[in-house]
């Protein structure tokens, strides 16, 4: 039971190197002959899998999704805490979270979005459930009398907006230490937005997001 399928991995496996391919390549330079290239295998078999550029993107799309959703993983299934609140907050406004997907792809994906509808359909599935992953957080702890927030779905939304804004205001940025201050600065905002107090000292997270980008 939930064991991935041989053919589930493989198709990990290929996504996987086509984000590291387009990464140092550039999404535009990247083809499925240079991904079979780099796995040493004939092209053909990543078309069983994918039969275009674009089904590779699609795939990839998801899967960044699912990247970003962990951070929803708690042990407090249906009953989150001030500090599942908290530790959510903190990893949101972290280099982890930064370093999940490349901005440079990110983007490129973004800008395809106002071209191509499916993938604008599947960039709003990540938005949209980020924000409603926060906000039925959000409604737990109202329901257990731990916050008292009016509208969860806008708290959660506005905070959104704070970690979309920062991070592309952010990825400008080439000074650390001012990163960094504005990182925590925005930070605090949406500790504001959710009026609890902040974590302190943030150290192992409950959910163990990976180090660097795939």
């Amino acid at each position: 039971m939930g064991r991935k399928s041989l053919k589930e991995t493989r198709r990990q496996e290929i996504i996987q190197v086509f984000y590291k391919v387009a990464k140092k390549e550039g999404y535009e330079n990247t083809s499925i002959a240079k991904i079979a290239k780099v796995m040493d295998i004939n092209p053909s078999l990543i078309i069983h899998y994918f039969e275009t550029k674009e089904d590779l993107t699609y795939g990839l799309i998801d899967y960044i999704l699912e990247r970003y959703l962990s951070i929803y993983t708690n042990k407090h299934k249906g009953e989150a805490t001030i500090e599942d609140l908290q530790r959510t907050i903190e990893m949101l406004f972290s280099k982890k979270w930064n370093l999940l997907f490349d901005d440079g792809l990110f983007y490129t994906f973004y800008a395809l979005a106002f071209r191509e509808k499916k993938i604008k359909l599947k960039y709003r599935l990540i938005l949209d459930a980020l924000r409603k992953g926060l906000a039925v957080m959000i409604e737990q702890c109202n329901a257990r009398s731990l916050t008292s927030i009016d509208n969860p779905q806008v708290a959660a939304d506005f905070i959104f907006v704070l970690v979309d804004g920062a991070y592309f205001y952010l990825s400008m940025q080439s000074d650390g230490k001012a990163y960094l201050e504005r990182l925590e600065y925005y930070k605090q905002k949406a500790y504001e937005v959710l009026s609890i107090p902040p974590l302190g000292r943030f150290t192992d997270p409950l959910v163990e997001l990976p180090a660097e980008r795939i």
